[in-house]
């Protein structure tokens, strides 16, 4: 559809005309999150959305969980109130970068080549100016959604929410009263299967996750000293065999569907067993639906020692886990097969995996938005091999799909994008976006 549903209405303002600049603003305003309280925090953002929020007539409160750590919420009365509630929750933290290897400085907000640069572009700061325009422009015009819409705009969910959805969960469980769906970030993004196809991927399901630490107890002695008790050759051995163990395939309900959906799409066979073949069909995609299909074990730091002459008592090492919906406890029995009996593993941060069925009304509802606005628009579910701040919400029996709608060129490595150097989304995405989010909301 060439033309917005929002566009040119009467005495309001466009969501689509705000969106870029509400991006913009939000990318600017460093929330970078090292996994401590060392970061700048949340606060200026939690304070930048409330404003935006007050000024169409909403009443925002700020949650502070810790000194900067803070979230906004908000909530929109739908036509009817006794309806479920929706709630459309994104985070406003982003993981740290290095300005100095970016195209263009990351908390910059610039737009060049059609796209809006800097960190959070598509992690997740633009779902989160897409939810402030279209809601600005609904309360200006006074379009209410057909039930209540809860708005939360999240703290630290890149170090696992404990600050923000977490806190929310555990201490005000009130916000969500009725609440019974949620859509949130890493999914309804575009993959161009051909010219007269393109699917967008819902997340639905979603690994559960174990940040380890992994100890070795060696003894300790002169670097020039024989030593058959070396806590780093121990550790490192056990590091080494970790990150070249290669992980059974293991085909879930939501990676089932997805390979049917895509065989379907391309006309030819998708064999999960054979993942070379099946990979090599799903381009820019590939990296993130390979990471679906097996549970891993990614080591990410090591530490020891701090003389060049002294060989340590102790080693440590840190592990990212994911494990497959149904396969935590294959993934932690292989983890200390192969991991042996002189490592010490204790969890650093755990987390459940998620799976819901792709299907029923609010489901209908992207579909029907997603077509609305692109002719050849397919929704299919599919799993992310990472987590949101829908593991926390599950906690309150919310049902959680990962729905942020981009239409995207077939070039842009958008999985690429997360966490990535240079990380950047299409003004044209955000826009498209901005329509299919006021539709849903329509009939949500």
């Amino acid at each position: 559809m060439s033309e917005s549903k929002t566009a040119g209405r009467a005495g309001t303002v466009s969501g689509e005309d705000e969106v870029t600049d509400l991006c913009r603003d939000l990318i600017r305003i460093d929330t970078s999150n090292y996994g401590d309280h060392s970061g700048p925090g949340e606060r200026a953002a939690a304070e930048y959305v409330a404003e935006k929020l007050a000024e169409v007539g909403l009443e925002p409160q700020i949650f502070e969980s810790h000194p900067g750590r803070a979230s906004t919420v908000a909530r929109i009365e739908g036509e009817d109130p006794s309806k479920p509630a929706l709630l459309i929750h994104g985070h406003t933290d982003v993981v740290p970068a290095n300005a100095q290897d970016w195209t263009h400085h990351p908390f910059a907000g610039e737009i060049a080549d059609g796209c809006v640069w800097g960190r959070g572009a598509v992690d997740m700061k633009d779902m989160d100016a897409m939810t402030l325009a279209v809601v600005r422009e609904r309360m200006r015009s006074g379009r209410k959604p057909p039930r209540d819409v809860v708005l939360a705009f999240l703290a630290d969910e890149e170090a696992g929410g404990t600050y923000g959805a977490r806190y929310l969960v555990d201490k005000h469980p009130g916000l969500f009263e009725g609440v019974t769906e949620a859509i949130g970030e890493v999914g309804g993004f575009s993959f161009t299967v051909n010219e007269n196809l393109r699917l967008y991927l819902v997340e639905t399901a979603q690994k559960g996750m174990h940040w380890m630490r992994l100890t070795v107890d060696g003894t300790a002695g002169h670097g020039s000293m024989t030593n058959n008790d070396n806590a780093i050759t121990e550790l490192c051995e056990a590091v080494g065999r970790l990150g070249r163990h290669k992980w059974p395939v293991r085909v879930t309900k939501t990676v089932r569907s997805f390979l049917d959906e895509l065989s379907d799409a391309l006309g030819t066979p998708l064999d999960p067993e054979d993942m070379d073949a099946t990979l090599a069909k799903l381009g820019g995609i590939a990296k993130m639906v390979g990471a679906t299909l097996r549970n891993s074990a990614a080591p990410t730091m090591l530490g020891a020692g701090y003389k060049v002459n002294v060989i340590p008592g102790q080693a440590t090492a840190h592990v990212d886990g994911r494990f497959l919906p149904g396969y935590e406890d294959e993934f932690l029995a292989d983890l200390d097969r192969i991991l042996g009996p002189r490592v010490r593993r204790e969890d650093v941060h755990g987390d459940k995996a998620l799976e819901t069925s792709f299907d029923g009304s609010l489901v209908d509802a992207m579909q029907v938005a997603l077509r609305a606005e692109d002719p050849i628009a397919r929704a299919v579910p599919y799993m992310l091999s990472g987590g949101t701040d829908a593991k926390s919400f599950d906690d309150l029996g919310i049902r959680c799909f990962g729905f942020a709608p981009l239409k995207l060129p077939p070039e842009l490595d958008f999985a690429g994008m997360f966490h990535g150097v240079d990380e950047r989304v299409p003004v044209d995405g955000l826009k498209f976006g901005v329509r299919v989010l006021d539709r849903f909301l329509d009939n949500c």
